[in-house]
């Protein structure tokens, strides 16, 4: 009844609006025009889920376990701490926050690289007295120039690699990409260093606000010979906390009130925070501070299956009236009061000593069966977890770092493929407790997933119908003036297309055109499908583009207009860099 093709064309630009300009989510949209290509006939079976056994989607769902036990582990942060120093100007701060997050994201996940970086930058930004929102888009920006190094640096350049292997037997090394991404990397780089930091907004950070009800006193003590031992309390990022401030420092039972910024902080002194919940969370993720509680080190679960918790004392509990020592909380419910909140009052005294009474909230650390166990029970009105409040292995960084190092080295010396050693890279994770399975299952983004694999349903209708012949041949004059008039009308389209809907549909919307193009040109597949892999991947003029971009719109305070204002000149270096290099590396 209806011309196939015409109906796959209506259906992709119907998938297009509803992506660009609505808020269905994207999964959900992709796989009810997955539906719709099976439902008609377009598509089996088999060609509609072919997507969901790609080798390049596989290989995503891996690396989300081997960026989990990264972050489970502190490597980020441990990197972050070691690199990015106390530099004296703008630029130079820029400079040391956009080398470690590029290369940091050459090999590991762009969005979990930012959503661990976010919280150091914007404590590093209140240390340096520099704004956050001269940083957070820089630090987008450098993760999405860093994943075009490397194949296994974006899901984008899986996704393509994936179609290669699957459809043209085409297999890419792990480094072959670094032929364009490192000039792609240089000239990013240059550009924010000496031009992007002078059109960056400069707004104030945003404070935490400590003086809502729930309000903690959280006491710390230095480790000795740990991360903080011996630097002042400024220079350990101690003295103003993004959820909290430093009330009090004791030592040697005096209390230390005159120029504390500048003391010099020793062993085993104490260190008494006010703010939100999220203070000790901020806490448990420094290095050389431990919470005073010694009943901490006494709790029958390892470190990285702990979280933090917010229980509100209820009527039935009970050991009302009775003091935290008196009643065992520790032992009868295997957790550790890590402060006590009741009103607005700072309550008095030593935290084992205060009377548990109606209405008290107590933030806990404890394991992350608890509010599964106690969700329900009587003896608490409320009990919530705080997201992501896990303490990082620190001690399990260099394994996990080492670990992904081997995979590297393994892809690289085409010993195994990406998914080989991805695939044991993730089980050395498990298996040195880097990751535990139940967060290695969690960490795993299946809306990322299914959105990918969907995708690959559209391109592959595009093609079987003839869609996309009949696009390139709309093209067919601009490959008979010159491939690379082609190559660069792709990029381009590319490019507008990742602005608008996700990075991973563009392109593999895009491919089965490029494919065409390439072959009624006469010309190799290789230069049109890296320009996909980069265009895609270079979204830097809205919010919405990029996962990266849209996380760092709220903490930097930005408006959408700043993402244009950098992003548009960004993009067209890239564009020049990236059409300049292409051609050269992999010849028509």
């Amino acid at each position: 009844m209806f011309d196939p093709m015409v109906m796959t064309l209506v259906l992709i630009a119907v998938v297009f609006g509803c992506l660009a300009f609505t808020k269905l989510a994207a999964d959900m949209v992709l796989m009810a025009a997955l539906a719709f290509l099976l439902l008609s006939d377009t598509l089996s079976a088999r060609e509609a889920f072919s997507g969901f056994s790609n080798p390049g989607v596989m290989t995503i769902a891996v690396l989300y376990v081997i960026a989990a036990g990264l972050q489970n582990t502190g490597s980020v942060q441990w990197v972050a701490r070691m690199l990015l120093g106390m530099p004296k100007s703008v630029p130079n701060a820029q400079l040391r926050l956009f080398a470690p997050s590029a290369f940091l994201s050459a090999f590991m996940n762009n969005t979990a690289i930012v959503s661990m970086f976010i919280p150091a930058v914007q404590d590093w930004a209140d240390r340096l007295n520099i704004p956050a929102s001269k940083f957070l888009i820089p630090l987008s920006y450098a993760t999405i120039l860093g994943g075009v190094c490397t194949l296994i640096g974006t899901s984008t350049n899986l996704v393509v690699d994936g179609l290669l292997q699957t459809q043209l037997d085409i297999h890419l090394r792990i480094f072959d990409l670094a032929w364009v991404g490192l000039p792609i990397v240089f000239v990013g780089g240059a550009y924010l260093y000496f031009i992007g930091h002078r059109l960056l907004p400069s707004r104030p950070n945003i404070s935490a606000k400590v003086d809502e009800i729930r309000q903690y006193s959280v006491t710390f003590k230095v480790e000795a010979g740990g991360a903080v031992d011996g630097k002042t309390v400024a220079d350990a990022g101690l003295r103003n906390l993004r959820s909290g401030y430093l009330a009090e420092l004791h030592r040697n039972g005096q209390t230390v009130t005159s120029n504390i910024a500048n003391t010099v902080l020793q062993a085993e002194d104490e260190l008494t925070f006010i703010g939100a919940p999220e203070t000790a969370k901020e806490l448990r993720r420094l290095q050389g501070v431990t919470p005073l509680e010694g009943s901490i080190d006494k709790l029958s679960f390892n470190n990285h299956d702990r979280c933090l918790v917010e229980v509100v004392i209820g009527p039935d509990f009970p050991n009302l009236d009775q003091s935290i020592k008196e009643c065992k909380f520790r032992t009868h419910y295997d957790a550790v009061v890590l402060s006590v909140s009741r009103g607005v009052d700072r309550l008095p005294g030593k935290l084992g000593d205060i009377i548990l009474e109606v209405g008290d909230t107590l933030l806990l650390e404890t394991s992350e069966q608890f509010v599964e166990h106690y969700r329900y029970r009587r003896d608490f009105m409320l009990v919530s977890a705080l997201h992501d409040s896990t303490p990082p292995d620190y001690s399990k960084a260099p394994i996990a770092m080492g670990i992904v190092a081997v995979m590297v080295m393994l892809s690289a010396m085409q010993l195994l493929t990406m998914l080989e050693a991805g695939l044991l890279a993730a089980g050395a994770m498990v298996v040195t407790r880097s990751v535990n399975g139940s967060k290695a299952r969690r960490s795993i983004d299946t809306s990322v997933l299914v959105v990918i694999a969907a995708s690959f349903a559209l391109g592959l209708a595009l093609d079987k119908t003839g869609g996309a012949d009949w696009i390139s041949g709309l093209l067919l004059p601009l490959t008979t003036i010159s491939p690379l008039v082609a190559l660069i009308v792709i990029y381009v389209l590319t490019v507008i297309l990742t602005e608008l809907i996700t990075n991973n549909a563009a392109a593999i919307m895009m491919f089965p055109i490029a494919v065409s193009v390439a072959a009624q040109s006469e010309s190799s597949v290789l230069p049109f499908a890296i320009a996909l892999m980069v265009a895609a991947s270079a979204s830097f003029i809205t919010p919405l583009g990029y996962q990266t971009n849209l996380m760092v719109y709220g903490p930097g305070q930005y408006r959408f207009t700043d993402y244009m204002k950098i992003g548009i000149p960004l993009s067209i270096l890239v564009g020049i860099t990236a059409l300049s290099v292409i051609p050269v590396v992999w010849p028509f």
